[in-house]
């Protein structure tokens, strides 16, 4: 049972790494959206599907670098761009824990899409907290053409690596700050 304290400690300290704070530097703020531009042209060309998505969004977010580990308590984090009618207005904090089944670490990619002003302002007033009912779409060629918005928002992932028996987005938390 003492192994249950060291690996949440362990866990912690992998996330708290991962979750630079929100007095980031300039510099660190050009590279995140640096990261961005990188993970939306990977995105397209995982799905060029996707360009129609990113065209008729009213915003999207995208975290080009998100960290995942756990052994049966969890965590994630990462940073992220925040887009609004394809011009940035702001950062991102992605925060999650989860509790259950889960085993292992895995860096992925994530873009949040939304269908209008309404979801994005509630992103912004960081109102927007995502339930087990919300689910990811793994970006894979032509998947974007099925996908559809739910309550306004539509999730791609796309895995980095690493190797994790569960991966979900539901419980995921975010913060927003004006540029």
């Amino acid at each position: 049972m003492k192994t249950v304290p060291v690996i949440w400690l362990m866990v912690m300290a992998c996330v708290l790494n991962i979750m630079p704070a929100f007095g980031q530097s300039e510099s660190k703020n050009n590279k995140i959206i640096a990261d961005s531009k990188t993970a939306k042209a990977e995105f397209l060309a995982a799905d060029a599907l996707m360009k129609g998505i990113f065209d008729t969004a009213y915003g999207y977010v995208i975290f080009p670098n998100v960290g995942k580990g756990g052994i049966g308590v969890g965590g994630a984090a990462g940073n992220g761009v925040v887009y609004e009618q394809n011009t940035i207005v702001g950062m991102a904090k992605l925060s999650q824990v989860s509790i259950g089944f889960q085993a292992g670490g895995q860096a992925y990619r994530e873009i949040i899409f939304f269908e209008s002003k309404n979801e994005l302002e509630r992103f912004k007033k960081s109102q927007l907290e995502f339930s087990a009912e919300v689910s990811a779409v793994a970006v894979t060629s032509g998947a974007s053409a099925k996908a559809k918005y739910t309550k306004g928002v539509m999730v791609f992932t796309m895995q980095k690596g690493g190797l994790m028996y569960e991966a979900s987005v539901g419980g995921q938390q975010f913060k927003f700050k004006k540029m």
